[in-house]
């Protein structure tokens, strides 16, 4: 399904016009980086001065998707008063006290478009896509990633991808270690789909999908895993279908992960700033 063009579309890094929606799963405890998600949920943790929500943002708006949908659950309203104030302080402002009026002047604000969603504080992956399925276009694709991984991924070039595989979804897929989903390729062909398996060196989920809405049929309720039941099946049926990307790509589970990335920034030299 090609990206609709309504004659507003957004103009992508590569020239290519796109206007598709991005979900970002951001509700999850963060248990495994407890130092800091006991204070805030993980997509809120800072990578230099911004959190990572917002770098994951910046990595879709450089290639022109400028409108979100964030699945909150756990500490959402610290990521609803984010974006609630995101104008205020992003700007130089003059404030009237006597008028209680505010005037905003140069204000580096992003012009994205970002809807919050609270979607259960124990919901699953699937669930928490499900339940923003009333945000979504009933007949246009999405993008959709996890709010705590960076990835330098042409997304333009992934969406093109999908729609020329013309499956229900596509995951992006990387290799390095055992510890996420593996899969088994077949041509462009996901046709097993395995959540964190024992061993090495496969294929593993990189997170940047893009998916059809049809895909949210396979999501029966909030306790459906998305790693789990959804993907297997779509592997199975061959409607999954992986997109190779041998360039940086890191999530942010540990404390140790959080500093190689925080280095990363402050050397300068980003590999996910494409922007």
């Amino acid at each position: 399904m090609a990206p609709p063009s309504d004659g507003d579309g957004k103009q992508g890094v590569d020239g290519g016009e796109l206007d598709m929606k991005v979900v970002i799963l951001a509700g999850g405890l963060g248990t495994r980086i407890a130092e800091e998600s006991d204070l805030k949920p993980k997509p809120m943790i800072e990578i230099g001065s911004m959190p990572i929500l917002w770098h994951i943002m910046k990595i879709y708006a450089a290639h022109g998707l400028t409108e979100f949908i964030v699945c909150l659950g756990y500490k959402g309203y610290i990521i609803k008063e984010f974006f609630a104030n995101y104008v205020l302080h992003r700007s130089d402002v003059t404030l009237d006290l006597a008028k209680n009026e505010i005037v905003y002047h140069s204000s580096e604000a992003e012009p994205w478009k970002v809807t919050l969603v609270e979607t259960g504080l124990h919901s699953m992956t699937g669930g928490r896509i499900k339940r923003v399925r009333p945000y979504l276009h009933p007949d246009e694709s999405f993008c959709m990633t996890y709010g705590d991984g960076l990835c330098d991924v042409d997304i333009g070039k992934l969406i093109a991808f999908h729609n020329e595989k013309n499956r229900e979804a596509t995951l992006t897929v990387v290799r390095p270690s055992g510890r996420f989903g593996s899969t088994r390729i077949e041509g462009d062909d996901v046709t097993r789909f395995t959540e964190k398996p024992a061993g090495e060196g496969d294929f593993i989920n990189g997170g940047f999908f893009v998916l059809r809405p049809e895909v949210l049929d396979r999501i029966e309720g909030d306790d459906t895993v998305w790693e789990k039941a959804p993907m297997e099946s779509l592997a199975q049926d061959r409607q999954l279908a992986a997109f190779r990307h041998d360039g940086f790509w890191q999530p942010m589970d540990t404390l140790r992960e959080k500093r190689l990335l925080e280095n990363l920034w402050a050397s300068g030299d980003a590999p996910w700033k494409v922007w």
